[in-house]
């Protein structure tokens, strides 16, 4: 990533602090990537395919200041890092669903190490907006506790809200992977229906005191105890809320059906 790019990238989350490697550096440009890029799969319900480039990646998000998922995401955000000087190794996560964990790369996370390693993830949705010490430890982020603990030769991020139980997230290991791996899942989760993203349009990003997300055909604002939920009317009020809260702004010759209603439109791998 040249000067230039790095530049565009930091104006793009709107970071002017300073660039050295450092713990606070990391938390600065985590939270302020968490607030300001979605994440989003807009691309699949619209049969956009998605493909693990730095440079595809680089033009959808900084300069069409579009969102991701997690390989676009935290694909990104490592090149950033990596070209501020940052020591970092790309690892695989496999997602929980209920007590279980999904395949291997289902999931891609960073790891940061300063001395002290920390867990850097903008691309798992509505999760913590500060980065983790890798510790078997309670963390508190905007009120949710995060717990990382040891299993083995694995480690599980486990998350509760508020006085509820323990809920495990998703479960790794510390071997260090290259982007490339991730595009096999990548794919699978573009087209499979049994992918979470086939059938459901999701665009979301955390802001100052709590959450916007737009699911479906519905818009929903999140701030401390409050939840305002309302029904997205027609593709004119979808393109106007993508722009208000998102700075999203769709070819004009998108389909929005499809990200109304995705089910209907969902792909499959043939």
């Amino acid at each position: 990533m040249t000067g230039p790019e790095i530049d565009a990238y930091l104006l793009r989350i709107g970071d002017r602090g300073p660039r050295e490697p450092t713990p606070g550096t990391l938390t600065r440009l985590h939270r302020a990537h968490m607030r300001t890029v979605p994440f989003e799969n807009l691309d699949i319900p619209l049969g956009v395919p998605i493909r693990l480039a730095l440079p595809r990646l680089y033009e959808k998000i900084v300069e069409r200041r579009r969102g991701g998922f997690c390989y676009e995401l935290n694909g990104l955000f490592a090149g950033l890092l990596r070209a501020l000087g940052f020591e970092l190794e790309l690892l695989s996560a496999r997602v929980f669903d209920d007590d279980r964990p999904g395949p291997e790369f289902a999931h891609l996370l960073l790891l940061v190490d300063l001395g002290e390693r920390w867990i850097a993830d903008v691309g798992f949705g509505d999760s913590f907006v500060e980065p983790l010490p890798l510790a078997a430890a309670i963390v508190v982020r905007d009120g949710v506790e995060y717990r990382l603990r040891r299993q083995d030769a694995d480690w599980i991020m486990d998350r509760r809200r508020r006085t509820a139980n323990w809920e495990p997230q998703y479960t790794f290991t510390l071997t260090g992977r290259r982007l490339e791996e991730f595009e096999p899942m990548c794919r699978y989760h573009q087209t499979h229906p049994d992918s979470h993203f086939t059938g459901r349009s999701v665009c979301s990003r955390a802001t100052a005191r709590g959450r916007v997300t737009v699911s479906n055909g519905r818009l929903i604002v999140s701030e401390a105890q409050r939840r305002d939920e309302r029904a997205i009317v027609d593709a004119a009020d979808y393109r106007a809320v993508l722009e208000r809260h998102f700075g999203i702004e769709l070819d004009p010759a998108a389909r929005i059906d499809p990200l109304l209603a995705p089910a209907a439109w969902a792909q499959t791998d043939g």
